[in-house]
């Protein structure tokens, strides 16, 4: 037989493409179109309807960037069509291939009720099937100009990211709004079209069947008449019917589809349009359910439900309905899809306890999985946490985009620092926004690493970021493909159900130990650091407000204890850990109102921590210490030390405090406590650091180095830091001024300037405490750089084999060499508080209030030595999507804790992160809770949420070996029960009360929650 291939393809794709597909649409008339261009932000409908209208024609511009233009569309449904199916057609305009960044509209009836979406591959809007002639149709469209900042493909910046610089041009032209008659015999045909078709091609050349595709389609197109397409379309399905009938291979995969829309909460896009979205989204999810009986979606997200609930009632009923139904899959169980790395540990469980409780109360639904397809790798603490707020899966697939190293699993046990394992799965479709494609199903056989182990994977389906989720031809497709040959065969079907058959074929998958680091968005480590401070801080306020909270609650007469506040300050911050808003991948509108939001957030919690502590009664000043451990410190007010006091952990003392043994001598530019003695050099750079006690020398090599690196990733500017930026750089080593700036006995500080690059400062105090080996660098940076990132290099001499950085509730190590391409690619890695660096007997932590990114690396000396280098990244100066990223002024701290163990180091990572708290207050009242014993770590101090007046207490094992102690409590204790995250009694764990106390033994790492109930 000839090789007619071509020929047949190309007949075909033409036939389809300019025959087929225009006929979809059997004939049209238009609306008639008037507009309105609200001004400012987006305004309600009863506004919008009230407005007046002028007259609007197509093929007119419309739509300044971040605008709002409500249409006004009234046509009639010509009485020929009478009982055939009719459908609006609107056409705003659309260009390009992303549905999720550009124009979007919600359709509403005349009385107010959303209808349905207008997206660009979502365009209709059903009217009735069948149609009854002359019916009336008045429609009001609420359409969002939104630009397509990314359009440029990362070549160009642009100032379309706020609305405060991105003007007034239209940004569209509209091109259609038509009643239509849709021709379901040729809308049919072309979706039988499309699937073979793809099919086909994806079908290696020496297989039988694509060549019986191939031919049938031949067969399909002599069967089509050119000039009435509409009429030939049953016989030409006729043709196809037996190629699509043949079923599937006994051994094919199985593809577990389920409709999906990821919607980032903020990114290219502000909240106030996430919040537009989701009801667009949404809208068109509930009425794609009404259409088809066997659509499931899966949807995350609580606070976007809530912002749908609060704004959009209508649509809030239908996806209530849509959930008794069975359709509609609360999934996730978190308050939005936080980025995997930056939370703190205490605010992980919060996102899941606020996640899940929505779900419960408003739908009678527990979520059983954590649902994060996009966040940029994920920390070890995971599988604990998620399995302690009753969660049996774990979902994600941005670990497909590695960089370097394919990761060797799609189904597998995570194991976590704790030993907690959690059933998980990576879609080998690798996207979670898929449309059943020929090549999407392909290469999700292709890609499945458990192959004869497993025989089943995920495949989430739809338009994400407002792009209107899944359409009516996914559906189409995922029945075509439900048992067809040379496909995997699709099944819609709810996550819980895909997850229970995958572990019960393949309970021994494979385990992988250790976080999920995703070898690619680095830099979001770093990017905005404003952002990044401002969820830090904003953490360690809430700790310190709920635990003076509590202990006013308990000691104070009067005092109510603040839940709605709390309740709202908490889902405030747990927004902004969204996987684009915390690592600084937004536009400048986003980090521009994150920045805001966050002031806002601390100017509350000081008051209400103030009130707190203030409810104990006025008196003598006292100090306050929200730190789980008891301190020996300097106390200060911004430049001023106050007095050496020592306050236990979670408590207070006078601020008189004891005179400390070895006060601060400064000579010249040295500073002397007896602990450590530090020499800062010339050049503003450290070069000794004695350790006095050890008798060592801490540094390698200049300490407190700043290098200056050119910083253009290949193509994520905000997300990207590549391994390239290392061969470039300047190290700043011309201060403008080194001076002594306070000789106090209980601190002595030298400052440190400098002037580099376009016109940037920084000035650094160096400062050392009595009492403390702590040698904090004070830092204020007016920042205005393009481009580079600064960092800050600690050249230890220790012969570190690894380094152990702070994630939530402990610490995870990793190599510092670079044996294989997996340990070369963590060439920037994540932490929280803490780095650390040791040798046996001696080590050497980085601390920070602020910042997460950084790298270790480590040289051998010529004297045969080891020198370890840890470097803080402290700012960034990417261009896109915020041109201008970080610039002005940054104020943080960062510090070198010399000879320190890991005991020593977490201490002091509380310490620098929740400062002291000076405040006159009469009452004493002992701490709510103290813990004796090593290891046992307290991390949260709160009444529980169901008002009782019971107290909650998390725990944790801090140091990474057995602890065990006894946690004692400031008020009378009746009882004590274990409970998950949710504050519910875990029936198989006890806590026994004895002798006041409650006994706590605790596993490397282990997460424990306590509800302690009053005598």
């Amino acid at each position: 037989m000839h090789d007619e291939r071509r020929r047949i393809e190309e007949r075909v794709q033409r036939a389809h493409d300019q025959r087929i597909k225009p006929a979809v649409y059997a004939a049209t008339v238009p609306f008639e179109v008037e507009a309105w261009q609200a001004p400012g932000e987006p305004v309600s409908f009863e506004e919008a309807a009230a407005a007046r209208y002028t007259p609007f024609a197509m093929d007119t511009p419309w739509g300044p960037p971040w605008g709002t233009t409500w249409f006004r569309m009234r046509g009639r449904v010509p009485a020929e069509w009478a009982g055939r199916r009719v459908e609006a057609v609107i056409d705003l305009g659309f260009v390009g291939d992303w549905p999720g960044n550009q124009a979007e509209a919600l359709v509403h009836l005349a009385d107010g009720r959303p209808l349905k979406a207008v997206n660009p591959l979502n365009q209709y809007v059903p009217i009735a099937n069948p149609a009854n002639g002359g019916e009336e149709i008045d429609y009001l469209v609420e359409a969002a100009s939104n630009p397509d900042i990314l359009k440029d493909n990362f070549s160009k910046i642009t100032p379309m990211g706020d609305k405060l610089t991105a003007g007034s041009a239209p940004l569209y032209t509209f091109q259609r709004a038509d009643l239509a008659v849709l021709d379901e015999e040729v809308f049919h045909l072309d979706l039988d079209l499309q699937v073979l078709r793809e099919l086909m091609v994806h079908l290696a050349e020496h297989e039988p069947r694509r060549h019986e595709i191939l031919h049938a389609l031949d067969r399909a197109m002599d069967a089509l008449d050119l000039d009435d397409v509409s009429g030939s379309a049953a016989a030409v399905r006729e043709v196809l019917a037996p190629v699509l009938a043949k079923p599937a291979n006994a051994s094919a995969h199985t593809v577990s589809g389920v409709g999906h829309a990821h919607i980032d909460s903020a990114w290219l896009w502000p909240i106030r349009e996430t919040k537009r979205k989701t009801s667009r989204t949404f809208s068109n999810v509930t009425a794609l359910a009404d259409e088809y009986d066997d659509f499931i979606f899966a949807c995350s997200q609580a606070q976007q439900y809530e912002w749908v609930r609060d704004n959009y009632p209508h649509v809030w009923a239908r996806i209530q309905e849509s959930v008794k139904k069975g359709q509609w899959a609360p999934v996730g169980g978190m308050w939005v899809e936080a980025d995997g790395n930056l939370p703190g540990g205490e605010a992980i469980a919060r996102q899941l306890i606020h996640g899940k409780r929505f779900f419960i109360e408003h739908f009678g639904v527990e979520t059983k999985g954590v649902w994060l397809p996009d966040s940029f790798g994920y920390t070890a603490a995971y599988p604990q946490l998620a399995k302690l707020a009753g969660n049996d899966w774990f979902l994600t697939q941005k670990i497909s985009w590695n960089q370097t190293n394919k990761f060797p699993h799609h189904t597998f046990w995570w194991e976590g620092i704790d030993g907690t394992r959690i059933f998980t799965h990576f879609p080998p479709v690798d996207t979670y926004n898929a449309r059943f494609s020929g090549e999407e199903m392909d290469r999700a056989v292709r890609n499945y690493n458990e192959k004869g182990g497993g025989t089943r994977s995920l495949a989430p389906f739809g338009w994400g970021d407002g792009g209107g989720g899944p359409t009516r031809e996914i559906m189409e497709r995922a029945r075509r493909l439900a048992d067809l040959e040379g496909s995997p065969k699709v099944v819609v079907e709810h996550p819980d159900e895909f997850f229970a058959k995958a572990r019960e074929e393949y309970p021994d998958a494979p385990v992988w130990v250790g976080e999920l680091y995703l070898e690619l968005h680095r830099a979001t480590y770093t990017s905005q650091a404003r952002t990044k401070q401002g969820n830090r801080r904003s953490e360690h306020r809430l700790r310190e407000a709920e635990l003076w909270a509590t202990t006013a609650a308990l000691h104070a007469p009067g005092y109510s204890y603040p839940y709605e506040k709390l309740d709202r300050l908490w889902k405030t911050v747990l927004l902004h850990q969204f996987h684009d808003i915390l690592p600084g991948s937004s536009i400048a509108w986003v980090h521009r109102e994150a920045e805001a939001e966050y002031a806002r957030v601390a100017a509350e919690l000081e008051a209400l921590t103030a009130e707190a502590v203030a409810a104990l009664g006025a008196g003598d000043t006292r100090v306050f210490n929200t730190s789980p451990f008891d301190r020996s410190e300097v106390v200060r007010t911004g430049d001023q030390a106050l007095a050496y006091v020592e306050v236990p952990a979670n408590g207070s003392a006078p601020l008189a405090g004891a005179e400390p043994e070895r006060p601060v001598r400064v000579s010249g530019r040295v500073l002397d406590n007896g602990l450590v003695r530090v020499e800062v050099a010339e050049d503003g750079t450290l070069s000794s650091v004695l350790d006095l006690r050890a008798g060592r020398e801490v540094l390698g090599d200049k300490g407190n180095l700043l290098r200056l690196h050119t910083d253009l990733p290949n193509y994520w500017d905000a997300w990207d830091i590549d391994k390239h930026y290392n061969n470039r750089y300047t190290d700043l080593l011309e201060p403008t001024s080194v001076e002594v700036v306070s000789k106090d006995p209980l601190l002595g500080a030298i400052r440190v300037t400098r002037s580099f690059g376009k016109g940037s400062t920084i000035t650094q105090t160096i400062t050392l405490r009595a009492g403390s080996p702590r040698i904090d660098f004070e830092t204020e940076i007016d920042w205005h750089e393009a481009e580079k990132i600064l960092k800050a290099a600690f050249p230890v001499d220790v012969r570190a084999a690894h380094s152990s950085a702070e994630i939530q509730f402990g610490h995870i190590q990793r190599p510092t060499h670079t044996n294989t391409s997996w340990e070369a690619a963590r060439f920037e890695v994540s932490g929280h508080r803490w780095v650390h660096v040791g040798e046996p007997g001696y080590g050497v932590a980085v601390l920070n209030d602020s910042t997460y990114g950084h790298d270790v690396s480590r040289t051998v000396r010529e004297d045969g030595g080891t020198t370890t280098t840890v470097r803080l990244s402290l700012v960034r100066a990417p261009r896109i999507p915020d041109p201008e990223a970080d610039q002005g002024t940054h104020r943080f701290t960062y510090s070198l804790l010399p000879g320190a163990s890991i005991e020593d180091t977490v201490a002091e990572g509380y310490s620098l992160n929740l400062p002291l708290r000076v405040a006159d207050a009469a009452g004493a009242p002992e701490p709510v809770v103290s813990v004796d014993g090593e290891g046992v770590t307290v991390e949260a101090v709160k009444l529980a949420d169901d008002g009782s007046g019971d107290v909650v207490v998390r725990l944790y094992e801090s140091g990474g070996g057995r602890a065990r102690g006894v946690l004692r409590t400031g008020f009378p204790l009746a009882s004590a029960q274990v409970t998950d995250l949710l504050e519910r009694p875990l029936e198989d764990e006890t806590a026994e009360v004895a002798d006041g106390g409650v006994a706590v033994s605790l596993r490397p790492f282990q997460v424990l929650t306590l509800r302690l109930r009053k005598g």
